[in-house]
């Protein structure tokens, strides 16, 4: 039989209410009578109820997850990252799979159902008007890895994918790459527009020909070997920036299939620093998304906001960096020329 709340009171010589203000975070409770109720509760092996304290205190210390990207292994990082950082604080995950639902209803049905205390919406490809539904519904939200600049007023946590996408021209312009495809991801992830954007025009400014752009349409190796395949059938190409390290690795994978060598051939530039990247078999040269701090600084925020929801609108952006490997032309820029000045700029 699990021991019972009266039962530690009765053996530490206190009230009922004592032993429940002790095991409550924030509770009022004298020094001494912490520890004859924590002496009590380990002598008993008694472990409080967490749907009895949610009950008293009007807190689940339930944080829901909100994701779709399940089949790249990044989600995998971001899981286990989100998990962990949650379970550290007494708190325990609540995931929902958005893989083919983008209406916030029947999600918000069940986010309402639980009574989380906050949101993670850890998505690009979910609009931001998702994350704008949870809020209007009263319950602390944190797009990670959303559109920074949406003119909702929904924190967000991520990075500058525009940014990102113009680092890419210019890291590709070092090279001494004259012209350039792009495969994104899916059109629809604000992610993939943002990079788009940042990408062309930064290549506009330096001179590189942009002869190319396609969209995956998952983030998946699959979606990357079909893209890529068709793009090959289309015309040719020197230097491909993908947006997701898996899609890239199935685009390299489709052009040694057509017998190219990369990057001697066709050089590719991939996106997120994905474990895999780093594999003999790929190499790959990619531009490193900051996952772990970005999830972290999530946590912290959604936290801090199921304690205090009036918080203003918080943006929290992180750099991201060149993972330089060999699937990309080494660096050669020589003086006087483009790359040259970009070298000085960057």
């Amino acid at each position: 039989m699990a021991v019972t709340l009266k039962e530690v009171a009765e053996r530490a010589g206190v009230s009922r209410s004592a032993v429940s203000r002790t095991f409550t975070e924030g509770a009022s409770v004298s020094a001494k009578t912490r520890r004859k109720v924590e002496e009590a509760a380990l002598a008993l092996d008694y472990r409080p109820s967490l749907i009895a304290r949610s009950l008293a205190t009007k807190r689940t210390m339930l944080i829901g997850l909100v994701a779709n990207n399940f089949q790249n292994p990044v989600f995998l990082e971001v899981f286990d990252l989100f998990t962990g950082a949650l379970q550290q604080r007494g708190l325990r995950p609540l995931l929902l799979n958005q893989s083919h639902e983008t209406d916030p209803k029947r999600s918000l049905s069940l986010l309402r159902q639980y009574n989380v205390d906050g949101v993670i919406v850890a998505t690009s490809t979910l609009p931001p008007s998702f994350a704008q539904a949870v809020r209007k519904a009263n319950i602390p939200v944190i797009h990670t890895f959303g559109k920074y600049d949406s003119p909702s007023n929904v924190h967000v946590v991520g990075i500058d994918n525009a940014r990102c996408g113009a680092m890419a021209a210019e890291t590709l312009v070092l090279r001494g790459y004259r012209s350039a495809a792009m495969l994104g991801g899916p059109k629809s992830a604000t992610s993939t527009q943002d990079r788009v954007a940042g990408f062309t025009r930064k290549a506009r400014e330096l001179g590189l020909a942009v002869t190319d752009i396609r969209y995956a349409d998952s983030y998946t190796y699959g979606a990357g070997h079909q893209a890529m395949g068709q793009l090959l059938v289309d015309h040719p190409v020197e230097v491909v920036f993908c947006g997701d390290d898996l899609i890239c690795m199935g685009a390299m994978d489709a052009a040694r299939g057509k017998g190219f060598s990369i990057p001697d051939q066709i050089g590719f530039l991939g996106f997120n620093d994905m474990a895999m990247a780093s594999w003999d078999a790929y190499d790959l040269t990619t531009i490193r998304q900051p996952i772990r701090d970005i999830i972290l600084s999530s946590v912290e925020l959604v936290v801090a906001m199921a304690k205090d929801s009036s918080r203003s609108k918080e943006i929290r952006l992180f750099d991201c960096s060149i993972v330089e490997r060999g699937s990309l032309r080494p660096l050669a820029a020589p003086a006087g020329t483009v790359g040259a000045e970009v070298a000085e700029t960057a």
